[in-house]
């Protein structure tokens, strides 16, 4: 049976948005009250304060803020755990909900230095009628995460 093209496109690595449940965003917010979400489109939107891709989420100042984090999925995701973590340093809480990907270097570096929930199952991102083709969990990183140490 052939998927339709959107759902073929949305679990493929040709789309790297994911669209959080809102179930799941949901109890999250009331356990956290989150104030900011630096990864969104207009559509997804969970918090009142966000930026877009247009706006480059990844380059603002996420300080002072309760961040709600569902970073683009591809080769940046890095880059987005690496800020998350940072921006816990500076006194914010950050909440990231990433694939469970336990053999990448940004997982072991980041990752493993804040508050791991796995989750149960497979999600279903964005009202999908199909669940994703990857574990997900979620990653609290706060104001006393673990500095890294400076290697040479």
């Amino acid at each position: 049976m052939n998927a339709p093209h959107k759902l073929t496109v949305h679990f493929s690595s040709a789309s790297d948005d994911w669209p959080t449940p809102q179930n799941l965003f949901d109890a999250l917010d009331t356990e956290f009250d989150f104030t900011l979400d630096p990864a969104a489109t207009v559509e997804n939107a969970k918090c009142a304060k966000y930026y877009t891709r247009e706006q480059d989420g990844l380059s603002k100042d996420w300080t002072g803020e309760t961040v709600f984090l569902n970073p683009p999925y591809g080769r940046g995701i890095g880059q987005w755990v690496a800020k998350a973590y940072e921006t816990a340093l500076t006194g914010s809480v950050v909440v990231c909900l990433l694939p469970s990907r336990t053999d990448t270097s940004w997982w072991h570096r980041y990752c493993a230095r804040g508050e791991i929930r796995l989750l149960k199952g497979r999600l279903k991102f964005g009202g999908a009628k199909h669940c994703a083709p990857f574990p997900s969990a979620i990653v609290v990183f706060r104001p006393w995460a673990q500095p890294l140490k400076h290697v040479g």
